[in-house]
C-alpha cells in the first residue's frame, strides 16, 4: 500500500510536529539542514540518490556513499548542475575496515557529519523452503542492512555527541511491523537496526543526538523490480520517498510509518494466531518470484 506524506505526519511525534509548526509561525522558510553536512549511503540510485539531491536543494552539503564510483560521480555532477554541493566517497559498506577508513576520512575533511541517512540496503524475498542451503542469504542481508549502518553510525556518533547535535535517519520498511512471509532474511536484518537505533537514541538523547526509524511502504526502485507481484501494487516514487526522508531530517521525529503498518502491528499483538492465519493464506496466494527460484544453492 502506498505511503503518503499525511500518513507520515500521523505517525510522527508531537515534538516533531511542533518544530514544523513553530517554523511556520516564524515564517522561517529556510531548512534546518541548510549549511549542514548530510551523509547519504546508497546514494548512487533510487531513494539514496533522490535524497541526496533533495538535501542539496535545501542547502545541505551532501556526502555521497556507495560502492559504484562511476554512479556516485554521476550523482555528484548532477547535484552540481542543480546548484548544490556534493562530494562522493566510494565504499563497500560490508567491508568493516573500509568503513573505518571512510569514517576517519570524513571526520578529517568535515570535522563532523551533522546528519546521517542509512539508506543502503539489500532486499531478499525468498521462502524458507527455497532458503535451504542458502545461509548466505541471511549473512549478506545482515552485513548490508545491520552491521554496515551500525559500524558507520558508531564511528560518527562521538563527533556528533561532542558538538551536542546530530541526527540519524534509518530507511527501513513497514515490514518490520507486518512480519510478512518470504522476507525472513530481509526483515530480521531491518528489525535489528530498528531496535538498535531505538536503544542508541535513548543513550544519546542527553547529547541532543536523535534517531528516526522510517518504516516506508513500497518504493518503486530497482531493488524491488525482481518481484513480479510488486508490479501491480501502488508505490511511492524515489522522489516522493526522498521528500519524506528529508522532512525527517528537518523535523527529527522518532518514527515515520504507515497506517497499514501500524494496524498490522496491532493485529500481531492482539490476535497473533488470527494474524498467522491471514499471512499463511497470503503466503500460499503469492508464490516465490522467478528470481527467488533461480540460481543454485549457496553454501
Amino acid at each position: 500500500m502506498q505511503a503518503t506524506e499525511p500518513v507520515g505526519l500521523l505517525l510522527q511525534t508531537p515534538k516533531a510536529r511542533l518544530r514544523r509548526v513553530t517554523r511556520r509561525l516564524r515564517k522561517d522558510t529556510s531548512s534546518p539542514i541548510a549549511g549542514r553536512v548530510v551523509l547519504v549511503t546508497g546514494a548512487s540510485s533510487g531513494i539514496g540518490e533522490a535524497t541526496a539531491r533533495e538535501a542539496a536543494r535545501k542547502g545541505a552539503r551532501a556526502l555521497l556513499v556507495a560502492r559504484r564510483a562511476g554512479e556516485l560521480d554521476r550523482v555528484r555532477t548532477r547535484i552540481g548542475t542543480e546548484g548544490g554541493v556534493a562530494s562522493s566517497y566510494p565504499c563497500d559498506l560490508t567491508d568493516g575496515e573500509a568503513v573505518d577508513r571512510l569514517v576517519e576520512r570524513l571526520l578529517a575533511e568535515h570535522g563532523v557529519v551533522d546528519y546521517l541517512v542509512n539508506n543502503a540496503g539489500r532486499s531478499i524475498r525468498r521462502s524458507l523452503r527455497l532458503s535451504e542451503g542458502r545461509f548466505h542469504d541471511f549473512e549478506r542481508t545482515m552485513a548490508v542492512n545491520y552491521f554496515a549502518p551500525v559500524r558507520l553510525t558508531t564511528g560518527l556518533l562521538p563527533a556528533m555527541r561532542a558538538q551536542r547535535f546530530g541526527h540519524v535517519v534509518n530507511v527501513l520498511t513497514w515490514g518490520v511491523q507486518v512480519k510478512a512471509p518470504k522476507f525472513a532474511a530481509y526483515l530480521a536484518s531491518k528489525t535489528a537496526l530498528d531496535t538498535w537505533s531505538r536503544i542508541a537514541g535513548r543513550e544519546t538523547w542527553a547529547d541532543n543526538v536523535t534517531f528516526t526509524n522510517m518504516r516506508l511502504g513500497l518504493v518503486r526502485t530497482p531493488m524491488v523490480a525482481p518481484t513480479e507481484a510488486y508490479a501491480r501494487l501502488p508505490a511511492l516514487s524515489p522522489d516522493q520517498a526522498a521528500r519524506l526522508v528529508v522532512r525527517a531530517l528537518e523535523d527529527r521525529p522518532l518514527t515515520v510509518g504507515t497506517v497499514p503498518g501500524a494496524m498490522a502491528e496491532v493485529l500481531n499483538l492482539l490476535a497473533p494466531r488470527l494474524s498467522d492465519l491471514v499471512f499463511s493464506i497470503a503466503d500460499r496466494r503469492f508464490p516465490d518470484s522467478e528470481a527467488a527460484r533461480s540460481g543454485p544453492p549457496q553454501r
